[in-house]
């Protein structure tokens, strides 16, 4: 099963689009994970009308219309592997530990909020993973999101795809 992470697209305000490359990825995917700061509407509707299966949650960006769709904290069982999606994780001081308490159940957190890329394991073997942004890398040297393979329960393959400045 092959996954894309994405958060913060924060379309259309640092953005008009998602970019191109990340669009063939989503194409391709079997899941689709969004960490939250959608921004707009319209771009949960194009990627639900091209995602074979989204899985995602709103952000601390998103109005009204995104919150009505989407809840705060998305769970997923994605071929074995227990998974928890949730845009904001608080302080990166002690993060791995406040995540291992509040997702005991899950094998894999993705979050978002911070536009910085993280991979970390907390305590007890939970992975934590932030994908950047696509749109909006603010201090990062690049825009990024991320891909993995789920397989019987494990997550391997995890690469951070970094695109060229705009």
């Amino acid at each position: 099963m092959q996954l894309v992470m994405t958060a913060d697209t924060h379309v259309p305000k640092r953005a008009r689009d998602l970019p191109p490359p990340l669009w063939a990825a989503i194409d391709a995917a079997d899941v689709v994970l969004h960490a939250g700061d959608w921004v707009d509407v319209s771009l949960l509707d194009a990627l639900a009308a091209r995602a074979r299966r989204l899985v995602a949650v709103y952000g601390n960006n998103d109005g009204p219309e995104v919150r009505a769709r989407l809840p705060e904290v998305a769970r997923e069982e994605l071929d074995g592997l227990r998974v928890a999606v949730v845009h904001e994780t608080g302080p990166k001081t002690r993060r791995e530990e406040r995540c291992a308490a509040r997702f005991p159940d899950c094998d894999l957190l993705v979050f978002g909020h911070s536009h910085i890329p993280w991979d970390t394991v907390a305590p007890g073997g939970l992975r934590l993973l932030n994908p950047g942004s696509p749109t909006d890398r603010r201090a990062q040297p690049y825009a990024t999101w991320l891909s993995a393979r789920v397989a019987a329960g494990r997550l391997d393959q995890v690469e951070l795809h970094r695109l060229p400045p705009r």
